[in-house]
């Protein structure tokens, strides 16, 4: 599901309810990645397809950036600007948002 299709939290809200966001194994699909994306808490929020967002970053970008820890950074990005409002609802109640 893309962020036009869902209702998303704003890019400064994510920024502060994100730890983490980690590119780890489907847990049912061989050969499959996602990104998954923790709390503060150390609690899982949501995950993405990581082919989806790397491909979202290929068009917006122009390409996947060749380095690393930039292809990395991008695609955080990314993720901070498409987290569902549904995924965080109960953090949100607890923030006082």
């Amino acid at each position: 599901m893309h962020a036009e299709n869902m209702q998303c939290i704003p890019y400064e809200v994510a920024k502060k309810l994100v730890g983490a966001v980690m590119e780890e194994e489907h847990l049912h699909e061989a050969n499959r990645r996602v990104l998954t994306v923790y709390g503060t808490n150390d609690q899982e929020i949501c995950w993405f397809d990581a082919e989806d967002i790397f491909a979202e970053m290929a068009d917006s970008e122009g390409g996947i950036p060749k380095n690393d820890e930039d292809m990395k950074a991008k695609a955080v990005e990314l993720v901070l600007h498409q987290i569902p409002k549904w995924a965080v609802e109960d953090l949100l109640r607890k923030m006082g948002m």
